[in-house]
């Protein structure tokens, strides 16, 4: 199974990056984040597509946050909501359940500058864990923004940044918690390598110079690890600030 995560900025500025992207990789199931349009917004090329069965989960707020899931498998049940009141306003998660396995895309709030901010995000990724644990041993993956780098590898300047947002102790803490439930990095299954990165800051030529962050991750469950057959950032597409990433799992 091909499976494709990525962060598009606006599904509506990225459709032609998006529609040849699609057809350029043809996967089996793809994962998008914050697409900023209810599905009324989108042209017909992005709402009904041959072969791929379509979900969304708009922000209440117009143009902000949202996810979809275009999946050539039709999921036996789909959920979109959590439990916290203001994330699942904000459309940032969809649950795919397959008969042999479930799929789960996110988009985890930034955490900004702000106090309540960043204590909203350290909440909803408490609130995942608990969600994540009452799902049982099922074998599950986890994909998405998670606005957060794990290691000093995953991002080009970890000493510069490290009491910023998107790498402070408590923020890669939450990672470490969600890998001790169970599930693998996938990514790094197969690479073990520093400057591979999937989210550059606009300005400064930053993805032309790969300054950037790997933040958009695909998780596993410990028990698909031997089944990952390939894990990699798609930085030659354009359209976003965030690249897509792939995953190739024996399903």
């Amino acid at each position: 199974m091909k499976l494709i995560s990525w962060n598009v900025n606006g599904l509506r500025s990225a459709e032609p990056h998006f529609l040849e992207f699609l057809g350029s990789e043809n996967p089996d199931i793809v994962l998008l984040q914050e697409i900023k349009a209810d599905p009324g917004q989108l042209s017909c090329s992005l709402t009904n597509l041959d072969n791929y069965y379509v979900f969304f989960n708009p922000a209440q707020k117009k143009g902000y946050a949202g996810v979809a899931a275009y999946s050539r498998l039709k999921p036996l049940k789909i959920e979109n909501r959590i439990g916290i009141d203001r994330f699942d306003n904000e459309g940032r998660f969809l649950e795919l359940i397959f008969p042999n396995f479930t799929l789960i895309n996110i988009y985890m709030p930034h955490g900004g500058r702000r106090k309540e901010n960043m204590d909203y995000k350290l909440a909803v990724y408490s609130h995942l864990a608990k969600f994540l644990r009452s799902g049982g041993n099922k074998d599950m993956i986890l994909v998405g923004d998670f606005n957060v780098a794990h290691k000093e590898i995953d991002l080009a300047r970890p000493r510069q940044n490290n009491k910023n947002t998107m790498f402070t102790l408590q923020e890669r803490t939450k990672i470490d918690e969600l890998i001790d439930l169970g599930f693998v990095d996938s990514f790094r299954v197969l690479n073990q390598e520093g400057g591979y990165y999937s989210w550059f800051p606009y300005g400064f030529r930053a993805r032309e110079r790969n300054l950037g962050w790997r933040i958009d991750y695909e998780f596993v469950s410990k028990n698909l690890k031997s089944k990952v057959r390939s894990s990699s950032i798609l930085k030659e597409f354009g359209g976003s600030d965030h690249c897509p990433v792939l995953l190739e799992i024996d399903l």
